[in-house]
């Protein structure tokens, strides 16, 4: 199925179609629990949730608000921010349960895309440093999202943004040098 097919779909339901949004998501069902899988599935051990249990909470938090989406890559970049917000929430829980200990892990690889080690950084200072990178330089924040956490590519990134390749591949460089630091400091 074509992404305008994706598109339309998207835009009966904003209409009030209901049965247009199970059509959409099962369209994407296997990108969004890939995505959802990259976060998560390398730490199973130490997860609250399965990839799946992520996608379908992401999906029930769009229910009460159909939502205008431009495209594709609008609507997957969505859903990543909504995935984003409940491993943040399943972390928090998880550390005030234990007081700190224990908390949900994920690998940072895509971060570290240029070295041959990978990364393994606690969630909430991820969360954290992100979110101070995001009231720094709004555009770093959502290269950033959209590429950890949306999995999306540079030319799919320059098409939601409207900016160039090239100035989301230097926004990159930035963010991931930024983040590092900043992570780096609170360690």
């Amino acid at each position: 199925m074509p992404d305008s097919d994706l598109t339309r779909l998207l835009q009966a339901w904003r209409d009030g179609d209901g049965r247009a949004l199970t059509a959409a998501i099962e369209q994407v069902y296997a990108e969004l629990r890939r995505i959802a899988a990259q976060r998560i599935g390398r730490h199973g051990e130490s997860a609250t949730l399965s990839p799946t249990e992520l996608v379908h909470e992401a999906v029930l938090g769009l229910l009460p608000a159909p939502m205008d989406f431009a495209n594709r890559t609008h609507f997957l970049a969505t859903l990543s921010l909504a995935m984003r917000a409940i491993l943040v929430d399943h972390a928090r829980a998880r550390a005030a349960d234990k007081r700190g200990g224990n908390r949900l892990r994920l690998s940072l690889s895509r971060l570290d895309a240029d070295d041959a080690a990978e990364a393994a950084l606690d969630l909430l200072g991820l969360e954290q440093a992100l979110t101070q990178l995001e009231r720094f330089d709004p555009r770093c924040g959502q290269v950033m999202h959209l590429t950890y956490f949306g999995g999306l590519a540079q030319d799919e990134i320059a098409g939601l943004l409207n900016v160039s390749v090239p100035t989301v591949k230097r926004e990159l460089r930035f963010a991931r040098s930024w983040l590092l630091k900043a992570i780096g400091e609170e360690a």
